[in-house]
């Protein structure tokens, strides 16, 4: 037989089961100075866990830092470049190429560093094939991500790719909606007024 010892934190008691053998489940008891403090902790401990989850069940790693973002980018430039697609065709490729460029561009931006001249670096070594090469958040300078040890969730990053094309095919879609009902609104107003007439005139 076992007690099960209880401590006072604060203003409330609670239970302590400790040194268990096999647990299946635990508790993560949280103290801060404020409600907001302790809410803003809680938020970045339930983050946290939802990326070791991710690398536990996906243990693929990126390189972080916009690395991957630029390699994107350089790579659809050349797809647009290449001659392959051509016309409209190359349009969506570099569009999507500059979407991907605002990460390494905010990265620098917060950090106070030169966003021109980081991303011409930058890009210039992703084009010789230095894909791991990405923007150190605290200085906003041109680093190898390996040698500074900043990787992301390879996972995360596709899902998030993924969720970014599905909403601009959405929007598309409804700009082509909204375009057929207006085209159809244009075409009633130009007709001379022509049409039936309301019920209560044919009754009269």
């Amino acid at each position: 037989m076992r007690l099960v010892p209880y401590r006072k934190n604060r203003d409330e008691y609670f239970s302590f089961l400790t040194e268990c053998t096999e647990p299946k489940a635990c508790t993560i008891l949280l103290c801060g100075p404020s409600k907001d403090i302790l809410n803003e902790i809680d938020r970045n401990l339930a983050d946290t866990m939802s990326v070791a989850r991710n690398v536990f069940f996906d243990p693929s790693l990126v390189p972080g830092g916009g690395a991957t973002e630029m390699a994107i980018s350089v790579g659809l430039q050349a797809k647009a470049r290449s001659g392959s697609v051509v016309g409209a065709e190359a349009w969506p490729f570099r569009a999507v190429a500059e979407a991907m460029e605002i990460i390494p561009r905010t990265l620098v931006q917060n950090s106070g560093g030169n966003a021109i001249r980081a991303l011409t670096e930058l890009r210039a070594k992703h084009a010789n094939g230095e894909h791991s090469y990405g923007i150190n958040g605290e200085t906003g300078k041109v680093v190898d991500m390996k040698e500074y040890g900043l990787y992301e969730s390879a996972s995360v990053k596709v899902q998030t790719l993924k969720t970014a094309i599905e909403a601009a095919r959405m929007l598309l879609r409804v700009d082509d909606v909204v375009q057929a009902v207006r085209k159809d609104r244009e075409g009633g107003a130009g007709g001379g007024g022509g049409g039936a007439p309301p019920e209560e005139m044919m009754e009269g």
